[in-house]
């Protein structure tokens, strides 16, 4: 059985920083793309980071760029969001999620496993 565990939420101020960490089991993930998707309340989910497991190549949507570092650990078979800077606009709960579709990572509809999310509250 496939699943995706994320970890690492909470609640945190303005300018302060988390890391969300997701574990992947029940299958081989090293040919896919590991990403990360947030869904504010009354909001579609939209794309934040992924990372290609096999060569580490990453991806990040512009609003998160220069605060937000998405990286593997090949040992830990971990897949962590580092975030640095949060705003309130970060609010949402954050979903890590698996896809084999390295030309449209942004996209929701195109990954195949997801985990079952970790709320992220950022306070003013």
């Amino acid at each position: 059985q496939v699943q995706l565990v994320e970890s690492g939420g909470g609640l945190v101020q303005a300018g302060g920083s988390l890391r969300l960490s997701c574990a992947p089991s029940g299958r081989t993930f090293s040919s896919y793309a590991m990403g990360w998707f947030r869904q504010a309340p009354g909001k579609e989910r939209e794309f934040v980071a992924a990372i290609r497991w096999g060569d580490g190549r990453t991806y990040y949507t512009d609003p998160v760029k220069g605060r937000f570092t998405i990286s593997r650990d090949n040992a830990k078979n971990t897949v962590h969001l580092q975030m640095n800077s949060l705003k309130p606009e970060d609010t949402a709960v954050y979903y890590c999620a698996a896809t084999r579709s390295f030309s449209r990572m942004t996209k929701a509809y195109e990954y195949e496993y997801w985990g079952q999310g970790t709320q992220v509250t950022v306070s003013s």
